[in-house]
């Protein structure tokens, strides 16, 4: 599908590419009554503007821990280098995600596309660091990023991801 295709399909068809991208049904509504889209990076500005902290709530829902096996093909592409990672540092990450759950109350959430297993597990030893509200930035930060990249793969736009 490309964006034309995206910006010409009906409204409950289009809600259902977003949530296939992030799991935020508000979001998804809102982004989808933002049609039409000239770009996908102006798509992207749009999916970003759009995410209010309850969006982020439920766009966390969506997401595997780092390091898990995940069902979802999607997940499992943006963590294909995770997987090339040692048993000790999968052991790590595990660690590090029970640690980050128990401060924060979520899951840990990264942009892991193209990222390899020690360089999240540091990032997430950097973010135990951070106070809670420093750290909600964050991950919505993080959040919007993977739609970003998502939508942009959906939509075949392969180096789309930052607009």
């Amino acid at each position: 599908m490309n964006l034309a295709e995206f910006n010409e399909l009906p409204d409950e068809s289009a809600r259902e590419l977003l949530l296939s991208c992030c799991s935020a049904p508000r979001w998804a509504s809102e982004v989808a009554a933002g049609r039409p889209y000239a770009t996908v990076a102006q798509l992207g500005v749009a999916a970003e503007d759009a995410l209010t902290d309850s969006d982020v709530v439920d766009g966390l829902t969506g997401h595997p821990r780092i390091g898990e096996r995940s069902s979802d093909p999607r997940s499992s592409r943006e963590q294909s280098k995770v997987s090339e990672a040692g048993e000790d540092v999968l052991s790590a990450l595990a660690e590090g995600n029970r640690a980050y759950e128990e401060r924060f109350g979520h899951v840990y959430l990264v942009c892991a596309s193209g990222r390899g297993a020690e360089e999240l597990l540091a990032v997430l030893r950097d973010r135990l660091d951070n106070d809670p509200a420093t750290e909600w930035r964050v991950v919505r930060a993080e959040l919007a990023a993977i739609n970003r990249l998502r939508l942009a793969r959906v939509l075949g736009e392969q180096t789309a991801v930052t607009g």
